[in-house]
């Protein structure tokens, strides 16, 4: 039996309103439909500890699923800092919307304990990554571009470890890691987490514009994003690029040219991945659960659709990929 077409009008009206409550919850948006990222808590960018690099002072907290926590993770592996700073995975705990430790750490279940015990102000979100002093027992910062910056000047063990922000390039790498930021980092969710056709419109048409803009740079002044150095903007790319057919595309609507036809962008993709130690920090797996699974408002099913092998997307040229 059909369902009549005034149930139907209904039902939609009150899922339109349902559904607008939950996203409410989810990412806070602006009169216009617009995605605006909340404010954190620990952000400021802080001098070097003077016990920077002293064996079991310093935890750097992440999450597998999370790209900001990504762009940490990557900055860690590419200096080799494993010998100079411990790192500590969390694992999400959709059901009650938070981070929790495997097992207490500090005496906290879950990272939101954390932020409180130092000093977070109430209601602030408890995000990776974090880095912590266990001696001081603080946290020391809690951005991630602030993070990676500290990061990049973080004592490392290792021998000929990158320098990420020569200041030769401090100029371009500023300004492609703002625009990257804003349009393809939050962009990525200002498209999926708007509330208006015409919110998304924007995001999506800036989102892409910049990606042609990266194609064009890459062609012409690779084989990284400021020339033939590699540098934080191409750190704070990769999360979002690696995650974009597996995530982005089908959950966020970011689909209007599929990455195969951005062959600088493809192979700049493949180059990254091809660092050591970058290729450990990937959980193609756990993007796709932790995404699907947990944004109820865009995904209410929970059910996780099957996705390109990172395999594929990460080797030979594009025009070997194209259906």
């Amino acid at each position: 039996m059909a369902i009549p077409p005034p149930v139907v009008a209904a039902v939609r009206q009150a899922w339109q309103w349902q559904w607008h409550q939950l996203m409410g919850g989810l990412g806070p948006a602006d009169a216009e439909g617009n995605y605006r990222r909340p404010a954190g808590a620990f952000v400021a960018l802080p001098p070097l500890p003077a016990s920077a690099g002293q064996p079991g002072q310093h935890v750097l907290i992440v999450g597998r699923s999370c790209p900001w926590a990504h762009r940490a993770w990557l900055v860690w592996a590419l200096r080799q800092l494993q010998g100079s700073l411990e790192l500590l995975v969390v694992e999400p705990d959709p059901k009650a919307g938070r981070w929790r430790f495997v097992t207490p750490f500090e005496g906290a279940e879950a990272l939101i304990d954390l932020y409180r015990r130092c000093g977070a102000p109430a209601g602030t979100r408890a995000t990776v990554p974090v880095l912590y002093d266990r001696g001081e027992r603080r946290i020391v910062v809690g951005e991630s571009a602030r993070l990676i910056e500290l990061l990049n000047r973080w004592p490392a063990p290792g021998q000929r470890v990158p320098d990420l922000e020569p200041a030769g390039l401090a100029e371009a790498i500023e300004g492609w890691r703002g625009r990257l930021q804003g349009a393809v980092n939050d962009g990525v969710y200002r498209c999926g987490f708007a509330r208006t056709q015409a919110a998304y419109d924007r995001a999506e048409a800036e989102l892409f514009g910049v990606l042609g803009e990266l194609e064009a740079t890459l062609s012409a002044d690779g084989p990284w994003i400021c020339g033939s150095q590699l540098s934080l903007a191409d750190v704070v790319l990769f999360p979002t690029l690696i995650r974009m057919e597996m995530v982005y595309a089908p959950l966020f609507g970011c689909s209007r040219k599929p990455l195969w036809q951005f062959p600088a962008l493809w192979d700049w993709r493949r180059r990254f991945h091809g660092l050591p130690g970058v290729e450990a920090t990937c959980f193609p797996e756990a993007w796709r659960r932790d995404y699907f699974g947990a944004l109820f408002p865009l995904q209410p099913s929970g059910i996780v659709p099957a996705g390109p092998d990172l395999a594929t997307l990460v080797s030979g040229s594009p025009g070997e990929r194209r259906p």
